[in-house]
Order: structure tokens, then sequence, then C-alpha cells
């Protein structure tokens, strides 16, 4: 059965939602694709239907993020979409609807291309996180990029020590043209996901026994064969990673001028 709920709010630019043990939803109006937004927000909307908005202030200037992690303790964090480094910050103080609220800086973590297929953005899209889930008793952790998750495992449900410590796996996801949804089950040994518009596919990914590393893309209802945790990629490998073809394309530009000058 599907039950609709409706509030006076008007967001921006609503990017992921997250479900409270006590079925309060917080929508997470963080997006900010042009970096120019002084503050973002997170709604908190109750299953009574009653609303509220807090604004949030980031302490190093605007980013734009697609993903908000909840714990089962009600802590929030966000995740921003930058292809360097994805930032973690949660709230500094507890949440106003008076004022904004200043955001604190946690943890921080990378990504390297991967080669997946799908996405809407070839390797940049492999780098950028869209999304992210806590799983319903906190002991583990996910973010996604629109074409891999990553899986972090939290046994103390400390959402920032897991993503600082590196020790992740990665289970690329079947394509999508813009896989942004990610979620565990109830019972927190799958995890969903999905991709922008409607109709969309919702697959159903097994985690086994924690997280896995495929070695070819997970599909719906097919467990995912386990793997050693790779570690994090530091910002500095993913620009030489990226600096290659770069340089390739400055060195065929300079033998092209060079040849050019030689014939005339």
């Amino acid at each position: 059965m599907l039950r609709t709920i409706e509030a006076g709010l008007d967001p921006y630019d609503v990017e992921d939602l997250a479900r409270a043990r006590d079925g309060t939803f917080w929508l997470a109006d963080i997006g900010d694709n042009g970096l120019n937004r002084s503050t973002v927000a997170l709604e908190r909307l109750r299953p009574d239907r009653s609303a509220t908005l807090f604004r949030l202030t980031y302490p190093d200037g605007p980013h734009d993020a697609e993903a908000l992690l909840l714990t089962p303790s009600g802590k929030l964090f966000i995740a921003t979409k930058e292809p360097l480094a994805s930032n973690v910050y949660t709230p500094a103080g507890a949440l106003s609807a008076a004022r904004p609220t200043p955001l604190r800086k946690v943890a921080s973590t990378g990504f390297l291309p991967t080669g997946t297929a799908g996405g809407p953005a070839g390797a940049a899209g492999q780098v950028v996180v869209t999304g992210g889930a806590v799983s319903p008793d906190g002991r583990t952790v996910v973010l996604r990029t629109y074409t891999d998750a990553y899986v972090w495992s939290a046994p103390d449900g400390d959402v920032a020590a897991a993503i600082s410590s590196g020790q992740r796996r990665r289970i690329p996801l079947p394509p999508t043209a813009q896989g942004e949804a990610v979620a565990f089950t109830p019972d927190g040994r799958s995890l969903l996901t999905s991709t922008e518009g409607v109709p969309a596919p919702v697959h159903v990914i097994p985690l086994g026994g924690a997280a896995a590393t495929p070695t070819r893309a997970a599909s719906p209802l097919t467990p995912a064969a386990a793997g050693p945790p790779e570690p994090d990629s530091e910002p500095g490998d993913l620009v030489r990673t990226l600096l290659i073809p770069l340089a390739a394309v400055v060195a065929a530009g300079a033998a092209l001028s060079y040849a050019l000058g030689r014939r005339r």
C-alpha cells in the first residue's frame, strides 16, 4: 500500500532520503551544482505530516553533495560529491530551526576510476559519490558512485571512524544510466540500488558475510563473491590517474605543432 505524506516546505534540490526508526523521513536538500548556496538544508518530515527545515553551513565554503547517512541513534552525516575527495560532515551542534547550524568535517575518502560500466560521465562518474546509507544495526556504511558501491564495517557504530580507516570493499553495480540511490534491506544483508528517472529498476545486491568485491558486475539476486578489502585511495593517486590521458593529449598537441612548424 502506497501512502503519500505532504508538507508545506519548498525544497531547493533534494538529493537523498533517510528514514529513522520512528518513521521520520530526513530529506537531504544538499544539491549545489553551481557551488553558490550559502546554506544547504535538512528537512525533517514526521509521519503526522509535521515538517521542520534545518539550514546548515559548511566551514569551508559551498559543496555539492548527494549522500545522506543516518545512524540508528539519529546522527546525521553528509558526504560531498567531489572527484578528488568526498568529504564527510556532521552538524557541529544540535539542529536549530531558528538559525543555520554549522557543519564540521569528520572524515574524507577518495576514489579511483574502476572501469565499471554505467553512469553518465565515463571515468568521471566512477569517482564521485551519488548516494549513501547506514545499515539498520548501524554496523555497516555504504557510499556509492554512479557505478560502484563502497562498503565499510563500523562494528562500534562510528561512521566517521569507519570511513577514515580506509578499510572498505568495493562492489561493481549493475549498469544504469544515472545510479544515485542506495539503501539497505531491513535485515542489513543486501543493498538496494536504483537509477534516477521513472520507471527505474531496483537491484538487490546481497552482501554475503560482510561486504564483497565481485570480479564482475553484480546482477540482481546474485550473491557477490568474497574478496579482500581495498585500501582507500588518496587524492594524489586520483590526480595522477586523471593526468595520464591529459599528458598524452598535451604531448600529441606539441608534436602536431612541431610538425606544422617544420612544414612551414
